[in-house]
This record gives C-alpha cells, sequence and structure tokens, in this order.
C-alpha cells in the first residue's frame, strides 16, 4: 500500500471539512499514519482522565486519515465498525494515534488504531475499525 497523498495534504483536506479538527496529522507511511491530539479542558472527564469520546473520536479521525491517505480524498468514505478497548486511565496531555491498514480493498477498508499518551509507548486503547468505501469511487 503506497501512500496517494502527503501528511500536509490529507491534513489540508481534514481541515476544509472538519474546520475545528484539534488533531494534526504527524507523518504517513505505506499503510500507516500517525496522528497527535492535544487534550484540552473538555476533553477530560470526572476524575481527571481523558474521555472515551475523545479517544474514539481520534480513533475514527486517524482512520478516515490513512484511509483517504491511501485511496484519495473520497469525503463519503465511512465507518461502518468501531470497536475500541480502553487499556488504561490517560492523563491529560498529548494522545498520539498510530493507524495501521490491515486490509485495503475496492469496497472495505480494516485498520487498526494503537492510542498511547504523553511518550509513554504503553497503550491506553486499542480499537479495529471498518470503512466503506463508496462503489462509485475509485481509489486514486
Amino acid at each position: 500500500m503506497t501512500p496517494v497523498l502527503t501528511a500536509e495534504e490529507i491534513q489540508a483536506f481534514l481541515l476544509s471539512v472538519f474546520p475545528k479538527l484539534p488533531s494534526k496529522v504527524i507523518s504517513i507511511a505505506p499503510g500507516q499514519l500517525v496522528m497527535e491530539h492535544v487534550t484540552r479542558p473538555y476533553d477530560i472527564r470526572p476524575g481527571g482522565t481523558i474521555s472515551g469520546p475523545t479517544m474514539m473520536t481520534l480513533v475514527d479521525t486517524v482512520m478516515y486519515a490513512v484511509l483517504l491517505g491511501h485511496i484519495g480524498t473520497v469525503a463519503m468514505a465511512v465507518t461502518t465498525n468501531l470497536n475500541i478497548n480502553f487499556l488504561r486511565k490517560p492523563e491529560p496531555g498529548v494522545l498520539k494515534a498510530e493507524a495501521k491498514l490491515l486490509k485495503l480493498g475496492k469496497q472495505l477498508a480494516v485498520g487498526e488504531v494503537t492510542i498511547t499518551c504523553n511518550d509513554d509507548p504503553t497503550p491506553v486503547a486499542h480499537a479495529t475499525c471498518t470503512y466503506s468505501i463508496p462503489p462509485s469511487q475509485s481509489a486514486k
């Protein structure tokens, strides 16, 4: 799987459709993409940990980004499944999400995401996702 977009092109597209996107594409490589999210006060839940919805949003965003990076700007690619396991309590700071495409077909893409926090390599969450690629769209 060879990327067809650069990290900068993906970030620009994401900002064009999600102008308030708080996450940033850091790098893209064959079958992989890394994104960072600096937590904000409203990302923190009672108990001082990063909320589950914040991490789920990051998972969905990084999977969308890795998919677009490999098929082009197919805006209507959509999530059909997202399964996440929260592994430990993340402290506020910087979340790093690493997405890997496991399968990239004509109609479906399957991937996994590992989230770490504050430069600690121990995962705080792991997710798998499936995306549907619109039949009228071909990979670029």
